[in-house]
């Protein structure tokens, strides 16, 4: 355990292994719908995703985040939510709750494929190359997590379920790949202003890679924030609104928040981390897993313009 969310050995399933007996999954399946359904969040260790890969896309991010800012803005997403939500995001333009001010983080957000007119940074020439190659890592990842919630679940047509998410990168799919890094607090920011508000994430799952700088928290089953610590080669995997509607609420998506950092060497750092929000393609049409028809239907587009109408991005 890290705190109250679970560390789990994703070994028997990492990404280099192929021709794996089905039967020896369902242990692994098991706990990981077991975790999803009381805590909402995991830490996935020996997942086949090594640390120097992310550290790598933190490095590339960096040089985008260093650059003017007349040169980031010429790579700023677009806010009529018309294309694809790629591009650059400025500190404070968004925010998670009513309650508090804009969120202290700078993103680049990667929806693929890019809607006419979007490009890549060319000021950073490997920028495209680290970005491309670490999405479609976390979306083999994402397949075998998704896998494994279909058997957990016991959903008869499991490749059905996965046929859902097809397009991922390379059609109408909404799985966005967020680099984000928090600037040092500043001496006076408002009581109001947190590095990220509470929320809960919209899609089906997110995997998040952290650093070392701490901040984010995640709600207990007693309504309390607890810290998330960054845990050495994992990735910290949690469900979100979309999923819980799908599995009838069989699985929890659960509240988070990035706080101010209490020590200030902390509040004198950056803070850093990698964000990947899957979705299923867009015209899935999300009627409950479990036959229960708890929810009416609704397709994943639909899902998605739902929460961009009740959300507070970009206000």
């Amino acid at each position: 355990m890290e705190g109250h969310i679970p560390v789990v050995d994703f070994g028997p399933y990492d990404l280099s292994k192929h021709n794996v007996n089905e039967a020896d999954l369902q242990p692994l399946a098991d706990d990981l719908v077991h975790t999803f359904a009381t805590v909402g969040f995991v830490y996935l260790t020996n997942t086949g995703i090594q640390k120097s890969e992310a550290e790598e896309l933190f490095g590339v991010a960096d040089r985008f985040f260093d650059l003017p800012l007349e040169v980031k803005e010429k790579y700023a997403r677009p806010q009529d939510k018309t294309r694809n939500r790629h591009g650059w995001v400025c500190v404070a333009r968004e925010r998670s709750n009513l309650e508090t001010l804009g969120n202290l983080k700078e993103a680049f957000d990667i929806n693929m494929p890019l809607s006419e007119g979007q490009t890549w940074p060319t000021e950073v020439p490997d920028f495209e190359d680290k970005v491309v190659t670490f999405y479609e890592r976390c979306r083999r990842l994402d397949m075998r997590i998704l896998e494994l919630i279909g058997r957990g679940l016991h959903i008869p047509d499991v490749p059905g379920f996965l046929s859902m998410f097809q397009y991922m990168g390379r059609g109408a799919n909404s799985t966005t790949l967020s680099a984000l890094r928090y600037p040092p607090v500043p001496d006076d920011v408002s009581e109001k202003q947190m590095r990220c508000g509470e929320h809960t994430d919209w899609g089906a799952i997110t995997l998040l890679f952290q650093d070392g700088v701490p901040g984010l928290e995640v709600m207990n089953k007693e309504g309390d924030y607890k810290p998330a610590p960054y845990v050495p080669g994992s990735v910290l995997v949690n469900i979100g609104d979309m999923l819980q509607r799908w599995s009838g609420d069989k699985l929890v998506s659960t509240k988070h928040r990035v706080v101010m950092p209490e020590s200030a060497a902390d509040r004198r750092s950056f803070r850093r981390s990698i964000a990947f929000f899957t979705h299923p393609d867009e015209d899935t049409k999300l009627v409950c897993l479990d036959g229960s028809n708890k929810y009416d239907p609704i397709t994943a587009k639909q899902h998605v313009e739902q929460k961009l109408k009740w959300s507070y991005l970009d206000s």
